[in-house]
């Protein structure tokens, strides 16, 4: 079994992505919704995060979301300090999902694979990308936020041009129905790459 990566700035539509991998059978680890899921219930991950940011990123037992982004995303010692809390849990927990499904390749969805060198891992790498004007506009419609919350957060990505010489495999997003098209070839690709025990 291969071990893929999927990445894209925010707004790319990495997760539009995934679902269409998904609904060609693929199966599709969302590490974001598995993060926020573990930051919630892990007796390990839960002490951790409060000693970093204090009683306040807990609301009645749940993450305390705008908290944690005001925080992090102001002072970046923060954000890497609580990559490195929960990001090795989130890479522990994918490495036991992905040992359970028996398909030719899966996929972890993820928003920062090359940032923090987690693309080594994988044995190709999908990278969604968008330009600039429109990630924003998907974003500000999505989250009901302003553009310099959106920015703040784009500045802790790497831009595109620094990403792609990385990626196998490049998915611009912009219509869907050609979206879908790339996502077609790829899976086609990826399928017979892994039915390939010399690659």
């Amino acid at each position: 079994m291969k071990l893929v990566g999927l990445t894209g700035g925010i707004g790319s539509g990495k997760t539009t992505v995934a679902g269409m991998f998904q609904s060609l059978g693929v199966p599709v680890y969302n590490s974001d919704d598995r993060a926020k899921e573990m930051m919630t219930t892990s007796a390990d991950l839960i002490p951790d995060i409060k000693n970093l940011l204090g009683d306040e990123a807990y609301i009645d037992g749940e993450l305390n979301r705008q908290f944690i982004a005001m925080k992090v995303f102001s002072d970046k010692s923060y954000l890497d300090r609580l990559n490195n809390i929960v990001h090795p849990a989130v890479r522990e927990d994918f490495r036991y999902w992905a040992g359970e499904q028996i398909t030719p390749y899966v996929i972890q969805e993820a928003a920062i694979l090359y940032e923090n060198e987690a693309y080594k891992n994988f044995d190709h790498m999908i990278l969604v990308t968008a330009p600039k004007l429109l990630r924003l506009k998907r974003v500000m419609q999505r989250d009901q936020v302003d553009q310099d919350n959106i920015l703040a957060r784009m500045n802790h990505q790497w831009e595109d041009n620094k990403k792609i010489p990385l990626a196998h495999f490049v998915i611009e997003n912009i219509e869907l129905s050609e979206t879908a098209s790339q996502v077609k070839i790829i899976h086609q690709k990826l399928t017979e790459l892994s039915a390939n025990t010399e690659f």
